[in-house]
């Protein structure tokens, strides 16, 4: 298969505002995604997972080595889901569904076929205000889909919500993914959410940070959250963040 996303030598550093020391984060850091492939980031807060997924997303340059995803050639849509859902509050919720798709010229007549999937077909004319926050983060998945992307970013998108209201969208993220899978990246302190979701498993550590290990993800889709194989990689994985 191809690559869709590669990170080639990546290399970033920040300057720290408490003592304004320059503090490497990356290192030469390789990673090939392929089409189709849905790839987790776990590791410890700040070893560089959020910083990864933002070089892809185009919102920050790493100091050096390139990240390719596509855009040499025609460019591919990008889709995102963040912790909060970063939603227009003075638009009703099908206006927010709306406005992505005509951004990226997508037929809008599918934001009612999203919405209901996702749940809010009653709720296309609220505004986000009168929401639960896992109704929110429901309308930010359906934004995310609205653009049909070719690459979806996730970046702890269920991390702000109670577990079982985070359970029923990691559920809901699955049903739609399968329909017409994206490439995408995930990043996740959650290690089932990462066993659930993902086909694989980086486990960074270290300062600047390094691939400890990979883990395949080698379950059929559909997969049931209750699988006890998922709760192996998720002993895989802390044992290998505990050492």
């Amino acid at each position: 298969m191809t690559a869709v996303i590669t990170f080639s030598g990546i290399g970033k550093s920040f300057t720290r505002h408490n003592s304004g020391r320059r503090e490497n984060v990356l290192h030469d850091f390789d990673l090939e995604i392929e089409a189709g492939e849905l790839v987790a980031f776990v590791g410890p807060s700040g070893v560089g997972k959020t910083t990864l997924l933002h070089i892809a997303a185009g919102l920050e340059r790493p100091d050096h080595g390139l990240i390719d995803t596509g855009r040499g050639g025609p460019p591919r849509r990008l889709g995102m889901v963040f912790q909060q859902p970063r939603l227009l509050d003075w638009r009703t919720v099908r206006a927010n569904v709306d406005l992505v798709s005509k951004a990226a010229g997508r037929d809008t007549a599918r934001t009612n076929r999203l919405l209901t999937q996702v749940g809010l077909q009653d709720y296309a004319d609220a505004y986000p205000g009168a929401l639960s926050g896992g109704q929110r983060q429901r309308v930010a998945i359906a934004r995310a889909f609205a653009i049909e992307p070719e690459i979806l970013l996730l970046d702890e998108p269920f991390s702000a919500l109670d577990e079982l209201t985070a359970r029923r969208l990691r559920i809901l993220m699955q049903d739609m993914w399968l329909e017409a899978p994206p490439t995408g990246l995930l990043v996740t302190h959650n290690m089932l959410e990462a066993a659930f979701l993902a086909d694989r498993i980086v486990v960074l550590g270290g300062k600047p940070a390094r691939t400890i290990a990979t883990i395949e993800v080698d379950l059929p889709r559909p997969r049931d959250p209750e699988d006890p194989r998922l709760f192996d990689v998720h002993r895989r994985v802390m044992s290998l963040l505990s050492q």
